[in-house]
Protein backbone atom coordinates (compact mmCIF):
# COMPACT_ATOMS: atom_id res chain seq x y z
CA UNK A 1 0.00 0.00 0.00
CA UNK A 2 1.39 3.49 -0.81
CA UNK A 3 1.87 6.14 1.61
CA UNK A 4 -1.81 7.79 -0.54
CA UNK A 5 -3.55 5.16 -0.44
CA UNK A 6 -2.46 4.66 3.40
CA UNK A 7 -3.20 8.09 4.25
CA UNK A 8 -6.91 7.81 2.41
CA UNK A 9 -7.57 5.04 4.39
CA UNK A 10 -6.25 6.37 8.12
CA UNK A 11 -8.39 9.85 7.02
CA UNK A 12 -11.69 7.46 6.35
CA UNK A 13 -10.94 5.90 9.69
CA UNK A 14 -10.87 8.99 11.09
CA UNK A 15 -14.06 10.73 9.80
CA UNK A 16 -15.66 7.64 10.47
CA UNK A 17 -14.50 7.38 14.36
CA UNK A 18 -15.07 11.32 14.71
CA UNK A 19 -18.62 11.27 12.66
CA UNK A 20 -20.23 9.15 15.26
CA UNK A 21 -18.39 11.33 18.54
CA UNK A 22 -19.76 14.77 16.20
CA UNK A 23 -23.14 13.59 16.87
CA UNK A 24 -23.02 12.20 20.65
CA UNK A 25 -21.42 15.81 21.34
CA UNK A 26 -23.69 17.48 19.30
CA UNK A 27 -26.20 16.31 22.43
CA UNK A 28 -24.35 17.21 25.15
CA UNK A 29 -23.82 20.84 23.42
CA UNK A 30 -27.42 21.55 23.24
CA UNK A 31 -28.53 20.62 26.83
CA UNK A 32 -25.14 22.52 27.97
CA UNK A 33 -25.58 25.69 25.66
CA UNK A 34 -29.53 26.08 27.43
CA UNK A 35 -29.44 24.84 30.97
CA UNK A 36 -25.34 24.82 31.60
CA UNK A 37 -25.83 20.96 32.34
CA UNK A 38 -23.22 18.48 31.76
CA UNK A 39 -25.84 15.69 30.95
CA UNK A 40 -23.25 12.38 31.83
CA UNK A 41 -26.24 10.36 31.74
CA UNK A 42 -26.40 11.04 27.86
CA UNK A 43 -24.55 7.75 27.12
CA UNK A 44 -26.96 5.50 28.71
CA UNK A 45 -29.44 6.44 25.95
CA UNK A 46 -26.58 4.43 23.52
CA UNK A 47 -26.90 1.53 25.74
CA UNK A 48 -31.13 1.85 26.30
CA UNK A 49 -31.29 2.09 22.26
CA UNK A 50 -29.34 -0.51 21.32
CA UNK A 51 -30.45 -2.97 24.24
CA UNK A 52 -34.02 -2.40 22.71
CA UNK A 53 -32.94 -3.11 19.01
CA UNK A 54 -31.40 -6.20 20.32
CA UNK A 55 -34.59 -7.82 21.81
CA UNK A 56 -36.53 -6.59 18.66
CA UNK A 57 -33.82 -8.37 16.84
CA UNK A 58 -34.26 -11.24 18.76
CA UNK A 59 -38.15 -11.83 18.57
CA UNK A 60 -37.58 -12.14 14.58
CA UNK A 61 -38.21 -8.60 13.27
CA UNK A 62 -35.74 -7.19 10.46
CA UNK A 63 -33.15 -4.78 11.35
CA UNK A 64 -35.14 -1.40 10.21
CA UNK A 65 -38.01 -2.44 12.60
CA UNK A 66 -35.58 -3.01 15.48
CA UNK A 67 -33.25 0.29 14.23
CA UNK A 68 -36.64 2.38 14.26
CA UNK A 69 -37.74 1.02 18.00
CA UNK A 70 -34.22 1.79 19.40
CA UNK A 71 -34.50 5.72 18.49
CA UNK A 72 -37.45 5.59 19.50
CA UNK A 73 -36.77 4.07 23.20
CA UNK A 74 -33.75 6.14 23.28
CA UNK A 75 -35.84 9.21 22.13
CA UNK A 76 -38.44 8.86 24.72
CA UNK A 77 -35.52 7.58 27.50
CA UNK A 78 -34.17 11.30 26.69
CA UNK A 79 -37.33 12.99 27.37
CA UNK A 80 -38.42 11.06 30.42
CA UNK A 81 -34.98 11.77 31.64
CA UNK A 82 -35.43 15.69 31.47
CA UNK A 83 -38.88 15.36 32.63
CA UNK A 84 -38.24 13.39 35.54
CA UNK A 85 -34.88 13.73 36.90
CA UNK A 86 -33.72 17.80 35.44
CA UNK A 87 -37.22 19.96 34.81
CA UNK A 88 -37.71 19.62 38.84
CA UNK A 89 -34.47 20.76 39.46
CA UNK A 90 -34.18 23.76 37.06
CA UNK A 91 -32.76 26.89 38.57
CA UNK A 92 -30.70 24.39 41.13
CA UNK A 93 -27.09 25.10 41.50
CA UNK A 94 -25.26 23.78 39.15
CA UNK A 95 -23.52 21.03 40.69
CA UNK A 96 -26.79 19.90 41.98
CA UNK A 97 -27.34 19.26 38.01
CA UNK A 98 -24.53 18.06 37.82
CA UNK A 99 -24.56 14.97 40.88
CA UNK A 100 -28.46 14.44 39.32
CA UNK A 101 -26.54 13.09 36.04
CA UNK A 102 -24.42 10.83 37.54
CA UNK A 103 -27.16 9.63 39.91
CA UNK A 104 -29.40 8.80 36.29
CA UNK A 105 -26.43 7.01 34.83
CA UNK A 106 -25.88 5.06 37.67
CA UNK A 107 -29.73 4.03 37.87
CA UNK A 108 -30.08 3.60 34.63
CA UNK A 109 -26.51 0.85 34.05
CA UNK A 110 -27.45 -0.90 37.27
CA UNK A 111 -31.23 -1.39 35.75
CA UNK A 112 -29.22 -3.03 32.70
CA UNK A 113 -27.42 -4.80 34.91
CA UNK A 114 -30.25 -6.11 36.76
CA UNK A 115 -32.47 -6.75 33.31
CA UNK A 116 -29.88 -7.67 31.33
CA UNK A 117 -26.54 -9.05 33.78
CA UNK A 118 -23.51 -7.76 33.29
CA UNK A 119 -22.43 -9.79 30.43
CA UNK A 120 -22.29 -8.42 27.22
CA UNK A 121 -24.28 -9.77 24.38
CA UNK A 122 -23.52 -10.13 20.62
CA UNK A 123 -25.25 -7.75 18.39
CA UNK A 124 -26.15 -9.15 14.86
CA UNK A 125 -25.97 -6.21 12.65
CA UNK A 126 -26.93 -6.79 8.80
CA UNK A 127 -24.89 -7.93 6.23
CA UNK A 128 -24.79 -3.92 4.76
CA UNK A 129 -23.10 -3.11 7.96
CA UNK A 130 -20.57 -5.77 7.78
CA UNK A 131 -19.62 -5.56 4.02
CA UNK A 132 -16.29 -4.42 3.21
CA UNK A 133 -15.89 -2.76 0.00
CA UNK A 134 -12.28 -2.76 -1.89
CA UNK A 135 -11.10 0.16 -3.92
CA UNK A 136 -7.69 -0.89 -5.53
CA UNK A 137 -5.45 -1.53 -2.53
CA UNK A 138 -7.90 0.35 0.38
CA UNK A 139 -10.18 -1.60 2.47
CA UNK A 140 -13.58 0.58 3.43
CA UNK A 141 -15.67 -1.06 5.62
CA UNK A 142 -19.10 -0.23 4.80
CA UNK A 143 -20.07 0.94 8.54
CA UNK A 144 -17.69 3.28 7.95
CA UNK A 145 -19.34 5.02 4.94
CA UNK A 146 -22.37 4.75 6.30
CA UNK A 147 -21.32 6.45 9.43
CA UNK A 148 -19.69 8.78 7.41
CA UNK A 149 -22.86 9.91 5.17
CA UNK A 150 -25.56 9.33 8.05
CA UNK A 151 -23.52 11.85 10.74
CA UNK A 152 -23.48 14.06 7.09
CA UNK A 153 -26.56 13.88 6.62
CA UNK A 154 -28.07 14.24 10.41
CA UNK A 155 -25.23 17.17 10.50
CA UNK A 156 -26.87 19.16 7.57
CA UNK A 157 -30.59 18.70 8.88
CA UNK A 158 -30.01 19.94 12.01
CA UNK A 159 -27.77 22.91 10.99
CA UNK A 160 -31.31 23.62 8.69
CA UNK A 161 -33.64 22.82 11.86
CA UNK A 162 -31.71 25.38 14.24
CA UNK A 163 -31.32 28.30 11.48
CA UNK A 164 -34.73 28.28 10.32
CA UNK A 165 -37.40 26.51 12.72
CA UNK A 166 -39.01 28.67 15.39
CA UNK A 167 -38.27 25.79 17.99
CA UNK A 168 -34.83 26.07 16.56
CA UNK A 169 -34.87 29.75 16.72
CA UNK A 170 -36.00 29.86 19.99
CA UNK A 171 -33.44 27.04 21.38
CA UNK A 172 -30.63 29.83 20.29
CA UNK A 173 -32.62 32.57 22.04
CA UNK A 174 -33.13 30.03 25.15
CA UNK A 175 -29.15 29.51 24.78
CA UNK A 176 -28.62 33.33 25.20
CA UNK A 177 -30.67 33.56 27.76
CA UNK A 178 -32.88 31.35 29.52
CA UNK A 179 -34.73 33.61 31.64
CA UNK A 180 -34.94 36.60 29.04
CA UNK A 181 -36.55 34.02 26.51
CA UNK A 182 -38.81 32.88 29.00
CA UNK A 183 -39.54 36.57 29.66
CA UNK A 184 -40.54 37.29 25.80
CA UNK A 185 -43.31 34.45 25.63
CA UNK A 186 -40.93 31.78 24.68
CA UNK A 187 -42.05 28.30 26.07
CA UNK A 188 -39.29 26.65 27.59
CA UNK A 189 -40.25 23.54 29.06
CA UNK A 190 -40.77 23.08 25.12
CA UNK A 191 -37.06 24.37 24.04
CA UNK A 192 -35.56 22.18 26.47
CA UNK A 193 -37.47 18.94 26.03
CA UNK A 194 -36.96 19.46 22.47
CA UNK A 195 -33.28 19.98 23.46
CA UNK A 196 -33.30 16.68 25.00
CA UNK A 197 -35.58 14.63 22.26
CA UNK A 198 -32.83 15.31 19.32
CA UNK A 199 -30.00 14.39 21.75
CA UNK A 200 -31.93 11.45 22.36
CA UNK A 201 -32.45 10.62 19.01
CA UNK A 202 -28.50 11.48 17.53
CA UNK A 203 -27.56 9.27 20.56
CA UNK A 204 -29.86 6.46 19.70
CA UNK A 205 -28.40 6.92 16.30
CA UNK A 206 -24.94 6.31 17.52
CA UNK A 207 -26.15 3.22 19.60
CA UNK A 208 -26.81 1.46 16.63
CA UNK A 209 -23.92 2.47 14.53
CA UNK A 210 -21.45 1.71 17.67
CA UNK A 211 -23.33 -1.39 18.63
CA UNK A 212 -22.29 -2.83 14.73
CA UNK A 213 -18.87 -1.62 14.85
CA UNK A 214 -18.04 -3.23 18.54
CA UNK A 215 -20.42 -6.41 17.44
CA UNK A 216 -21.69 -6.09 21.31
CA UNK A 217 -23.79 -4.50 23.76
CA UNK A 218 -23.66 -4.27 27.35
CA UNK A 219 -25.24 -1.84 30.34
CA UNK A 220 -21.90 0.24 30.84
CA UNK A 221 -21.21 1.01 26.91
CA UNK A 222 -22.54 4.45 26.76
CA UNK A 223 -19.56 5.65 28.74
CA UNK A 224 -16.77 5.76 26.38
CA UNK A 225 -18.45 7.06 23.87
CA UNK A 226 -20.13 10.27 26.21
CA UNK A 227 -16.64 10.64 27.78
CA UNK A 228 -14.85 11.24 24.06
CA UNK A 229 -17.95 13.23 23.65
CA UNK A 230 -16.99 15.43 26.70
CA UNK A 231 -13.77 15.94 25.76
CA UNK A 232 -15.06 16.68 22.00
CA UNK A 233 -17.11 19.37 23.72
CA UNK A 234 -14.25 21.05 25.45
CA UNK A 235 -11.99 20.35 22.67
CA UNK A 236 -14.44 22.70 20.51
CA UNK A 237 -15.99 25.02 22.83
CA UNK A 238 -18.04 23.57 25.30
CA UNK A 239 -21.41 24.74 24.77
CA UNK A 240 -21.28 25.28 21.02
CA UNK A 241 -22.97 22.94 18.36
CA UNK A 242 -19.86 23.95 15.67
CA UNK A 243 -17.29 23.68 18.67
CA UNK A 244 -18.74 19.82 19.27
CA UNK A 245 -18.44 18.93 15.42
CA UNK A 246 -14.71 20.31 14.89
CA UNK A 247 -13.68 18.65 18.30
CA UNK A 248 -15.24 16.02 17.38
CA UNK A 249 -13.62 15.67 14.04
CA UNK A 250 -10.02 16.62 15.71
CA UNK A 251 -10.40 14.19 18.30
CA UNK A 252 -11.08 11.17 15.74
CA UNK A 253 -8.13 12.38 13.59
CA UNK A 254 -5.93 12.21 16.84
CA UNK A 255 -6.73 9.24 17.36
CA UNK A 256 -6.37 7.56 14.67
CA UNK A 257 -2.81 9.42 14.20
CA UNK A 258 -1.76 8.07 17.48
CA UNK A 259 -2.92 4.75 17.12
CA UNK A 260 -0.39 4.73 13.27
CA UNK A 261 2.54 6.41 15.02
CA UNK A 262 2.78 4.68 18.21
CA UNK A 263 4.50 1.60 18.64
CA UNK A 264 2.72 -1.43 19.28
CA UNK A 265 4.00 -0.90 22.84
CA UNK A 266 2.15 2.26 23.68
CA UNK A 267 -0.95 1.79 21.56
CA UNK A 268 -2.59 0.72 24.63
CA UNK A 269 -2.05 4.16 26.13
CA UNK A 270 -3.72 5.93 23.43
CA UNK A 271 -6.21 7.91 25.53
CA UNK A 272 -3.50 9.10 27.85
CA UNK A 273 -1.88 10.61 25.39
CA UNK A 274 -5.29 11.67 23.90
CA UNK A 275 -6.41 13.71 27.18
CA UNK A 276 -2.28 14.62 27.24
CA UNK A 277 -3.00 16.93 24.24
CA UNK A 278 -6.19 18.18 25.78
CA UNK A 279 -4.54 19.57 28.79
CA UNK A 280 -1.95 21.48 26.24
CA UNK A 281 -4.65 22.77 24.23
CA UNK A 282 -6.34 23.99 27.37
CA UNK A 283 -3.39 25.86 28.59
CA UNK A 284 -3.45 27.46 25.09
CA UNK A 285 -7.14 28.29 25.08
CA UNK A 286 -9.20 27.34 28.01
CA UNK A 287 -12.28 27.76 25.82
CA UNK A 288 -11.81 25.30 23.18
CA UNK A 289 -11.01 26.26 19.73
CA UNK A 290 -14.08 28.05 19.10
CA UNK A 291 -15.04 28.94 22.78
CA UNK A 292 -14.70 32.60 23.51
CA UNK A 293 -14.90 34.70 26.62
CA UNK A 294 -18.95 34.88 27.16
CA UNK A 295 -21.30 32.10 27.49
CA UNK A 296 -21.17 29.58 24.65
CA UNK A 297 -23.68 29.53 22.30
CA UNK A 298 -25.78 27.37 19.81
Amino acid sequence: MSALELLLQQLINAVSIGSLYALMAIGLAMVFGILRLINFAHGDLIMVGSYVALLVMMLGLPFAVAAVAGLAASTLAGLAMERVAYRPLRGAHEIAMLLTSFSVTIFLENLAIILFRPTSRPFPAPSVLRSVIILGKLQVAGLDLIAIAVAALLLVALTVFVRSTNVGIAMRAASQDLLAARLMGINVNRVVAAAFAIGSLLAGVVGLLWSARVGKVDPLMGFNPVLKAFVASVIGGLGSLPGAVLGAYVLGGLEILLQGLLPSTLTPYRDAFVFTALIALLLLRPNGILGGTEREKI
